[in-house]
Parts: C-alpha cells; sequence; structure tokens
C-alpha cells in the first residue's frame, strides 16, 4: 500500500493548521466596521492597478483576502468616479459583481448593461468585460474573485 503524504502547498502552515485542527495566527474571524460613504474601518484605499492607461477614476477596497484568510475566494468593494471606467479586459477566471452605490454599464463581449442598486452580475471566464460610470454619482460594487487568479488580458475597445 503506497505511503500516505501531506499534500504539496506554497501555503504549507495553513495545510497544517488545517489538519491539526489548530487555527493561524494570521487567519482569525475578523469584523469590519461601515464607516460610512462606502469605507470600512481597518479597510485602506488600493490602486484600482498599479499601472496602464486603460482605465480612470477607480478605487479598490480588499475587505476579505489580504488579512491571512484561507478563503478560496476575495471579496472586494470598488468604486468608479463619474466619469470613470475599468479596463476592458478578460481572464480565465470568473467573478460575480454586486452593484450597491449608485448606477453605471458593464460592457460584456459586444452588448452593454445597465446596472443598478443590488443588480448581481456573472462574468464567465474568457468574457471580455468592462464597468463604466457615464453618470454623475460614484458607482460602487462588490466584486467576488477567486484568490487563485490568472492575469488580466488588457483588450482594445
Amino acid at each position: 500500500m503506497p505511503k500516505k503524504t501531506t499534500p504539496i502547498s506554497c501555503d504549507w502552515k495553513t495545510v497544517a493548521s488545517r489538519k491539526s485542527g489548530i487555527k493561524s495566527a494570521t487567519n482569525k474571524s475578523r469584523f469590519y466596521r461601515h464607516k460610512g460613504s462606502f469605507t470600512w474601518q481597518g479597510i485602506k484605499i488600493e490602486k484600482y492597478k498599479s499601472n496602464g492607461k486603460d482605465w480612470s477614476g477607480i478605487v479598490r477596497y480588499t475587505l476579505i483576502g489580504n488579512h491571512g484568510e484561507t478563503t478560496r475566494f476575495h471579496l472586494r468593494y470598488f468604486e468608479v468616479a463619474p466619469g470613470g471606467h475599468s479596463s476592458f479586459e478578460m481572464h480565465k477566471h470568473e467573478h460575480v459583481v454586486i452593484c450597491v452605490r449608485g448606477k453605471g454599464k458593464v460592457k460584456v463581449e459586444k452588448k452593454s448593461y445597465a446596472i443598478n442598486f443590488m443588480d448581481t452580475f456573472y462574468i464567465a471566464p474568457n468574457t471580455p468585460h468592462q464597468l463604466r460610470n457615464p453618470f454623475k454619482k460614484p458607482l460602487g460594487f462588490f466584486c467576488i474573485v477567486n484568490a487563485k487568479r490568472d492575469k488580466p488580458i488588457i483588450l482594445n475597445r
């Protein structure tokens, strides 16, 4: 009978912790109080992307995924200023967008959809997409993605 081995992981402490039932020192339950104006206590504002000219007027807050959690997903909040937009891109991973502030437009392949408060959009893998805010108030949305994901391919509009 073959010898049982521990699965190989780049996060070996987490695998060992799960097997032993011991919680990781960094993976603990946390509460992020909403401070109003779509900001959360303990969550820092981030650049949408490190560089690029294919997007404008958009910022990101990573609520779940950058604080030692071992989830298989990340939860981010994006805010798009009036006139702003994300890059037109595609990637192998899927994601879910839930509009929670204002309204905007979601371009998927060649079709455009209006998105309003609590509208939810599933974007399938390898599907070109972009979020735009042609309106006078901010567009805010939660985005749920795989924790392990590929880098997007930027497309021409």
